[in-house]
């Protein structure tokens, strides 16, 4: 194995532990090694804390080997002042002359300034060494830098006979229908907490009245938005409790919201997206209806679906998004299949 790319695996090891916990931050891994051994290594645990570098540098025990030591990281290093100081001077004032980097940095703040100021001090700069792998861990990030909107993850659960829900009579008031098993609940809170906010339609909040939490699993709750064009959200409604913010997009102003909520008179999908990147949400996960799901999916506004099929019939009830899944490669979870396909 090319030694460069034992040690950036490494990186991506690490730079996998900060997940979620360091939007808008990127997730970054990096390690200090001398003559073939890691005497350092750190990743970026929480937005505002030390960057990955820092944390690296800092551990190693005899300050001394740095001039002497290589640096990888999974991300160029940041060259400008945000929460913290420009990564690139520790480097350079530490002495380290080799730097071995995963991605170029996509925001326009960095965006290879880094590179040239640690080549312009005399650094030897590789980069590109597992440039997928790399661009693939902060994918969120990229496409939100890259195409100026959070990343869309789109998400149902449908029976084997391809329904997202019973019919209307066939269920009790206010209560959640749950097609899949216990341990696809259990991943799909799972994957809540690894995203930036969650969205579904109004008819959704006044069907089934969700949390929108990631109360199965240990994890912050995303920030939830909801596409409400008439005003139809009850005020009682579980999506505007204080376990976090809800943002409410609607063609009118005329709801009274309390626990830091708030409405956006907007209600085109293009519209949407900007606002979320203005807001700086890197990620969302669509998580209903159906109507609300396929009106991304028409408008070819996704990056992943993720689709959880029960093993059991609905026979009849409210129809799937119209999406084509069983060619596609799935994971048994019990008696679910789940399938996660991305479109690049």
């Amino acid at each position: 194995m090319d030694i460069h790319i034992k040690y950036m695996k490494r990186c991506i090891e690490l730079a996998t532990r900060g997940i979620r916990n360091t939007y808008p931050n990127p997730m970054v891994g990096c390690i200090i090694v001398h003559n073939n051994k890691i005497i350092g290594e750190g990743f970026h645990e929480a937005y505002g804390s030390s960057h990955a570098e820092v944390n690296a540098i800092n551990s190693v025990i005899n300050q001394d080997l740095l001039s002497k030591s290589t640096l990888y990281v999974n991300l160029e290093p940041c060259n400008h002042f945000g929460k913290t100081p420009p990564c690139t001077k520790l480097i350079i004032d530490r002495g380290i002359k080799n730097v071995i980097i995963g991605s170029r940095d996509p925001n326009s703040l960095v965006k290879g300034g880094g590179i040239n100021t640690l080549i312009s001090s005399g650094c030897n700069v590789e980069h590109g060494i597992m440039k997928d792998k790399c661009d693939e861990l902060n994918k969120r990030f990229f496409t939100f830098h890259n195409q100026r909107r959070p990343y869309v993850i789109l998400k149902w659960a449908e029976s084997k006979d391809g329904f997202i829900s019973p019919r209307k009579s066939d269920r009790n008031e206010q209560k959640i229908f749950w097609i899949s098993n216990e341990q696809s609940k259990k991943m799909s809170h799972s994957f809540r907490s690894q995203e930036h906010s969650i969205l579904v339609g109004v008819q959704t909040v006044i069907d089934d009245d969700p949390e929108l939490t990631t109360r199965l699993v240990d994890g912050k709750n995303p920030i939830r938005i909801v596409l409400d064009p008439n005003n139809r959200i009850p005020n009682n409604s579980k999506v505007l409790s204080p376990e976090s913010e809800t943002i409410i997009f609607s063609k009118t102003k005329n709801l009274e919201l309390k626990n830091n909520n708030q409405v956006i008179s907007q209600f085109d999908l293009d519209s949407i997206l900007e606002s979320l990147y203005k807001k700086g949400i890197q990620s969302v996960i669509v998580e209903g209806g159906a109507y609300t799901i396929q009106k991304f999916l028409d408008n070819d506004k996704w990056d992943c679906i993720r689709i959880f099929k029960s093993n059991k019939n609905l026979n009849g009830g409210l129809v799937a998004p119209n999406y084509e899944v069983e060619k596609s490669k799935f994971t048994s979870i019990e008696d679910d299949k789940f399938y996660e396909i991305f479109k690049n």
